[in-house]
């Protein structure tokens, strides 16, 4: 089994910082990927920033440079900065790992943690 625990997360102001951090667990066979998601009410879930087999990131249009995605392999975990936050960032934040189990990718979603933009 595979667990991803997330932390951070909150309420914060517009202009604001908030961070990030998912830990996943158990039996980690080779990564393809790990990443963010968001999801705000009655909207679908999108991508905010994912690493990618390579070595790369690729970021959701609207992040605009203000996030910055990060992964420290060692831990199996992945951080989310993100700075200049606006009240359209408001929704539920998803992590995502992705990985070979056998010759099959399968994906693996964290509990979501809410993050408020709100003055």
């Amino acid at each position: 089994q595979v667990q991803l625990v997330q932390s951070g997360g909150g309420l914060v102001q517009p202009g604001g910082s908030l961070r990030l951090s998912c830990a996943a667990s158990g039996t980690i066979f080779s990564i393809i990927a790990m990443g963010w998601y968001r999801q705000a009410p009655g909207k679908e879930r999108v991508l905010v920033a994912t690493t990618t087999s390579g070595g790369g990131t690729i970021y959701g249009d609207f992040v605009k440079g203000r996030f910055t995605i990060a992964r420290e392999n060692a831990k199996n975990t992945v951080y989310l900065q993100m700075n200049r936050l606006e009240p359209e960032d408001t929704a539920v934040y998803y992590c995502k790992l992705r990985m070979y189990v056998g010759i099959t990718p399968r994906d693996y979603w964290g509990q979501g943690t809410q993050v408020t933009v709100s003055s």
